[in-house]
């Protein structure tokens, strides 16, 4: 049996080989609207082969702790980030690339108010809101061509949530 993989807290260093953090934190790169609103500037490097941004809604039912992962997938021709509407924390199961296949999945548990940027053909699992349904603003690429690669693992993964 393999040893679980353990969810670590999501932080932008960490994270910074598989996307992006986004999330309005520290002092804001600078003030707008009268000096009202704080503008944290162009926080995910998106990329798209060809076609267009665009912007969808999704609705994930509720995943729970400890977690089965039996499926990653890849966008080949663009990224895709995930903003979270009702701040509900999301479990994000990544990894590089061997050969076409996902290497050694790495997990990360969000914190409400946390969103991603997973950058173009990085292995990910789907989206899994942790404790309760979640909605998110998922921007990603819209246009022709297969822009979805999927792997099924034959020994799934069980994903636990952080020790103490």
């Amino acid at each position: 049996m393999t040893a679980p993989l353990i969810a670590r807290a999501l932080t932008a260093a960490a994270f910074a080989p598989y996307g992006d953090v986004l999330e309005a934190a520290g002092a804001p790169d600078r003030m707008i609207n009268a000096g009202l609103c704080g503008r944290f500037h162009d926080r995910a490097r998106l990329e798209f082969l060809d076609g267009r941004a665009g912007i969808s809604l999704f609705d994930a039912e509720a995943r729970h702790l400890p977690y089965t992962l039996d499926l990653m997938e890849r966008h080949p021709l663009g990224s895709q980030a995930f903003i979270p509407l009702d701040g509900v924390p999301m479990l994000l199961c990544v990894a590089e690339d061997d050969n076409g296949r996902p290497a050694t999945p790495r997990a990360y548990l969000s914190q409400p108010g946390q969103g991603v940027n997973l950058l173009r053909n990085v292995w990910h699992g789907v989206l899994a809101p942790i404790g309760r349904a979640g909605r998110y603003a998922v921007i990603d690429r819209i246009g022709p061509g297969d822009n979805l690669e999927e792997f099924y693992f034959d020994q799934p993964l069980t994903v636990e949530g952080p020790q103490p």
